[in-house]
């Protein structure tokens, strides 16, 4: 049984419909991509996923049997399932010690609240070094080492990424993207990962969705995707 999967979903803004009938699974212990061009659905059905928009339609659950569809934030995180926005979406006058305390939500978390903030100091060094500085005056680098970090603190066992190159230069992506891989494998998370850089996605990616247009229009491992011909007509421009 997948850890996540979502079935027909339907998602919009208002009149504007975004998602149309989105099917996928993320399998316990997975990294999948979420794939596709600005526009095409990736952020729309995260937000879906974490709580912070409705669905109109479909299914989310999570083990099978929990539905998510319906379900506000708190709970989401409460039931394992972390975001790491697009964005980053720190509380930039807070200090960076302060934006991971906040993640520690769930009773769970502040049970072990300062482990976990050790692991993020040994795991982000240095985040350790400008812990007091606050979060708005870092770098982008470091400000997505930070969301990244804050959404750890809630103990996931399944952790959303959204766009986590976006605004950062290629040497810090292939930085952030190889930290992820570092995460999975010492936590055993289970990884969902929306992303435009189809090449850095397909370096720790199991598996992967290509969203056209808010409907899934590809799906396979990576190297499946990477070998399609209409995947790199449609969205490598090849």
């Amino acid at each position: 049984m997948p850890d996540l999967s979502v079935t027909d979903l339907h998602a919009g803004y208002g009149a504007v419909r975004v998602l149309h009938g989105v099917s996928l699974n993320v399998r316990h212990g997975e990294t999948v991509a979420l794939l596709g061009t600005n526009g095409n659905g990736k952020s729309t059905l995260m937000k879906c996923l974490a709580g912070l928009l409705r669905p109109s339609g479909g299914q989310i659950l999570l083990d099978g049997k929990l539905e998510l569809g319906d379900v506000p934030p708190q709970d989401v995180v409460a039931a394992g399932i972390s975001l790491v926005p697009e964005g980053r979406r720190l509380f930039p006058r807070l200090s960076v010690e302060e934006n991971l305390v906040l993640g520690a939500f769930r009773s769970e978390a502040r049970a072990t609240m300062y482990e976990e903030l050790e692991k993020a100091w040994e795991t982000f060094p240095v985040l350790r070094e400008k812990r007091r500085q606050v979060a708005g005056s870092l770098s982008g680098g470091q400000q997505q080492m930070v969301a990244i970090a804050r959404a750890l603190m809630a103990c996931p066992r399944v952790l959303l990424v959204d766009e986590p190159s976006v605004g950062l230069a290629p040497i810090l992506v292939a930085q952030v993207i190889d930290i992820l891989a570092q995460l999975k494998a010492e936590r055993g998370l289970t990884v969902l990962m929306a992303e435009q850089n189809f090449q850095q996605a397909a370096r720790i990616a199991d598996r992967g969705y290509v969203l056209v247009h808010g409907e899934v229009a590809f799906n396979g491992s990576m190297a499946e995707l990477t070998e399609s011909e209409a995947v790199r007509v449609l969205y490598l421009g090849v």
